[in-house]
């Protein structure tokens, strides 16, 4: 019923109740106190009548949803007739300097009773005579606390709702056999299969916004040996504030069950490194180049340079950050090729940046083996470009990001990021700008990675391509890699390889398998089919070698490397040789130069 047809018919029903009580209050009283006279009567009956409206009115009685009445709703009756005949008793004594407190308490017992009972009524009615509509979903809830009891309420109220709650199951085993709104908590996380399968359950939410990664797994381990579509909360501060609505429960995403948790940055430390001043971001289009823009903007530059040499990337992340961050920090889109040296020097020389992030790169391991001239020209020759720039023109930090691939590598992508690293690590001993080096393995998401493949082969009905079943690498979200390398670069001194900590190395036909029964699936259905390493390919991947390892961590999950590079002067050399060389030429050189394990002592180790 609308609230227009609604507020007629209970002001008329409070109407009736209010002039009903103080009647019957005066009727039970009257044959042992004579008191009242006929006239004072009336005039305490209309002045109930007219504060309990006003009291109602201000307690928005007439607002609210009775079929979910709970103690709130109760809590606002109590009020409004309390302070109606708070006021009708500061009548009576005006007017007849008297107040007849048995006529008024009785008044009060039978108001609360009678409006109370007539809101609840149709509570109780609904819960237990009206059958919520059969094509909602129905919904076990993981989590009977304070987050799952407001997922309940709120699926129960709204009635566009899809979901419909019909069980909880909680680990505490206090709560079991409890009812919430009706909604019986029936178990344990381990019975989440049998519960499902007793009340025929299609959706499960997960509704525990404080659940560590490794919990969300081993829940969501016992969803998956269900054929119910699992789903979670959102943060319940986004929750409390209003940012989101229940109705914003999302699918369980590969993130989710990566089993990391977040950690605080020194947001301090990263301020004074960034707040107020001009940042350059090359490959600022890329995956992890615009995430870091996203998180940069987070404090406050003076100016923010985009750099990248493909215009709609660019275009994207400029426009993104001018409609959220318009008028906070300048915001300049550049757009030119890290392997043009003059370009490159021309815009160091016109912005003055105080820090750049490098993560402009050829990434992609298969195709830099077809591309190797490539690969070399943006990896090597493109960050000695803009490590150089930033060098002549006095940049204050410079931030290589780098990868795991330059760990013993066997491919021309992972030797050539490792010939960046000691470019900077050198240029690092002589220059009064502070070089690092950010090591990480593969991100979540990313351009080229296994994901947005997956994610298609799944919707083309499968199979899923996996090289091999036991091929394993270190995977990191977007925004975590992101937020880590900022924080590296906060901590640099100069000519540090920071490896960021990722973790346990996940196997890719179990993330496969993952994101086929999150995507609805079951592995029958999609299939995997292991289809060989291809060229270039590890089946495992390394963030340090056996001599760079050092164990102490300088902040949670960032370590410091102790990556040993070539000298300087046979580094330059090698590289002056490598346009004379063909494909097989660069592949043998690199590689071997990348492996090798040199004497000479690295500018840092430890902070």
């Amino acid at each position: 019923m609308s609230y227009k047809k609604r507020l007629p018919l209970l002001v008329i029903l409070d109407s009736a109740i209010v002039l009903t009580a103080i009647f019957i209050g005066y009727y039970i009283l009257h044959p042992y106190m004579n008191v009242y006279t006929m006239p004072m009567l009336w005039i305490s009956a209309i002045t109930l009548l007219f504060s309990h409206h006003l009291f109602a009115s201000i307690y928005r009685l007439y607002q609210k949803a009775w079929e979910y009445a709970s103690v709130g709703e109760l809590t606002a009756i109590v009020k409004a007739v309390t302070f109606s005949i708070a006021l009708t008793a500061v009548v009576q004594l005006v007017g007849y300097q008297n107040v007849y407190v048995r006529v008024l308490g009785i008044t009060w017992m039978l108001h609360v009773l009678l409006i109370g009972g007539s809101r609840f009524s149709w509570r109780v009615f609904r819960d237990h005579y009206i059958s919520p509509n059969p094509n909602k979903k129905r919904t076990l809830i993981v989590g009977a606390g304070s987050a799952g009891t407001m997922v309940a309420r709120q699926l129960l109220k709204n009635e566009h709702a899809d979901l419909y709650p019909v069980a909880f199951v909680d680990d505490d085993p206090f709560k079991h056999k409890l009812q919430i709104f009706g909604i019986e908590v029936k178990g344990r996380s381990e019975d989440i299969p049998k519960i499902v399968v007793e009340n025929r359950i299609d959706n499960i939410v997960i509704a525990i916004p404080s659940i560590t990664k490794q919990e969300m797994k081993k829940i969501y381990d016992e969803c998956a040996k269900t054929t119910a579509k699992t789903k979670i909360l959102p943060l319940i501060e986004d929750l409390v504030t209003g940012k989101v609505s229940v109705n914003n429960i999302r699918d369980v995403q590969v993130e989710d069950l990566l089993g990391r948790e977040p950690i605080e940055l020194d947001m301090e430390s990263i301020s004074d490194k960034l707040t107020g001043k001009t940042v350059l971001v090359t490959g600022a289009g890329g995956s992890i180049g615009s995430e870091i823009c996203r998180q940069i903007s987070r404090f406050s530059p003076s100016k923010l340079l985009l750099l990248g040499h493909g215009e709609n990337s660019i275009y994207t992340i400029d426009m993104e950050l001018r409609r959220k961050y318009h008028s906070e920090f300048e915001i300049i889109p550049i757009i030119a090729d890290i392997q043009d040296r003059t370009r490159i020097f021309d815009v160091m020389a016109q912005f003055k940046p105080d820090v750049v992030y490098h993560a402009a790169a050829h990434k992609h391991v298969p195709l830099m083996e077809y591309n190797p001239t490539e690969a070399v020209k943006n990896n090597i020759f493109g960050t000695r470009n803009v490590a150089e720039a930033a060098d002549s023109l006095g940049v204050k930090n410079f931030v290589l990001i780098s990868t795991d691939k330059a760990v013993n590598p066997p491919n021309i992508m992972g030797s050539t990021k490792r010939f960046a690293e000691m470019i900077i690590q050198n240029l690092a001993k002589e220059s009064k700008t502070k070089f690092v080096a950010v090591r990480f393995g593969n991100v979540l998401g990313s351009r080229g990675s296994v994901i947005p493949l997956f994610k298609k082969q799944i919707q083309a009905g499968g199979p899923i391509t996996v090289t091999h079943p036991d091929i394993t690498r270190y995977f990191m979200t977007i925004p975590e890699a992101s937020r880590l390398v900022i924080q590296a670069g906060a901590l640099a001194r100069g000519g540090e390889v920071f490896v960021l900590d990722m973790g346990e190395p996940v196997k890719i036909v179990d993330l496969a398998k993952n994101l086929i029964t999150l995507s609805g699936y079951s592995v029958e259905e999609i299939g995997i089919k292991f289809s060989g390493l291809r060229p270039g390919e590890k089946m495992y991947e390394e963030l340090l070698n056996d001599n760079e390892v050092q164990k102490e961590q300088v902040f949670p999950k960032i370590f410091i490397g102790k990556a040993v590079p070539m000298g300087k002067r046979e580094l330059y050399e090698v590289i002056e040789t490598l346009p004379e060389m063909n494909a097989d030429e660069l592949k043998e050189t690199l590689v071997g130069i990348a492996n090798t394990k040199f004497s000479e002592k690295m500018l840092v180790g430890s902070m």
